[in-house]
């Protein structure tokens, strides 16, 4: 049994963040408050970085095994992401997304708890497995914060700064996604003889790797649609959450060991 409450943890982290927008938004040019906001959402983050560290010692496994587990990873990622953005060029709006957003994701696992089992099946045990969820999950929430950029440039219009911020992120995400498929290979190899069999999860991954590709192509190629980018970047986010989430309840991945497990 674990020796903490990670419900407890998780809302302290939220707390964080909420005291910390709050801040961010009275702050109104006094310094004091503004640093202790930031102060606050990155202790919001590294308390999230505690949590999976101890459970990762406690379990004696990363805890990657089920969605619930995932999330919490996500849901640290989510707001270094947002915070990397605001540092690198003065978005404030993107801390206020990318930490509702992982409240969101973090409120699903307050609603649907874990066991954090210790139970990890053979496939798993390999040394690819751990490498391979984690940089799938930051490219996610690098990609997150892309389709923040383009939402937002389709509600207003988009400046050509912001699209290049949307730019930098798909790049940076791609390349995480593309460790992940051959990350993946390889652990394919080593765990069931082949580096692609074709599952649905695999088609899944591939299908949001050649998306996102097709949408660096298209800017490259038809740098002035910039509307036309906007909506191909907000359709391959969908075709993500659906690599992660809706394949699970798709009836070909039932018997599919790609699937996360439930707890």
């Amino acid at each position: 049994m674990l020796p903490f409450d990670p419900a407890n943890v998780t809302i302290a982290a939220m707390l964080c963040w909420l005291v910390s927008l709050t801040l961010f938004a009275a702050a109104r040019g006094n310094r004091t408050v503004k640093a202790t906001g930031h102060v606050l959402y990155v202790a919001g983050i590294l308390i999230l970085a505690g949590l999976l560290t101890a459970l990762w010692q406690f379990m004696g496994r990363a805890p990657l095994r089920t969605l619930g587990e995932t999330r919490l990873w996500y849901g640290m990622f989510l707001p270094l992401i947002g915070y990397a953005v605001y540092a690198r060029w003065g978005y404030r709006w993107m801390l206020y997304y990318a930490a509702l957003m992982a409240t969101v994701f973090l409120g699903v696992n307050l609603r649907h708890p874990e066991y954090y089992d210790r139970d990890l099946v053979p496939a798993l045990q390999s040394p690819w497995f751990v490498p391979h969820v984690v940089v799938y999950l930051f490219a996610y929430a690098v990609l997150a914060a892309s389709a923040i950029v383009a939402v937002r440039g389709l509600i207003r219009r988009a400046r050509t700064t912001e699209l290049n911020v949307a730019d930098n992120l798909v790049q940076i995400g791609f390349g995480f996604l593309t460790l992940g498929l051959l990350f993946g290979a390889l652990w394919g190899k080593e765990a069931w003889g082949h580096y692609w069999t074709w599952d649905p999860k695999e088609t899944w991954a591939f299908l949001t790797w050649i998306v996102y590709l097709a949408y660096m192509h298209h800017r490259i190629q038809r740098p002035q649609q910039v509307r036309v980018s906007l909506w191909i970047l907000s359709l391959a986010f969908v075709i993500l959450l659906v690599c992660w989430f809706g394949v699970n309840y798709l009836p070909s991945a039932a018997d599919s060991v790609h699937t996360y497990g439930r707890s």
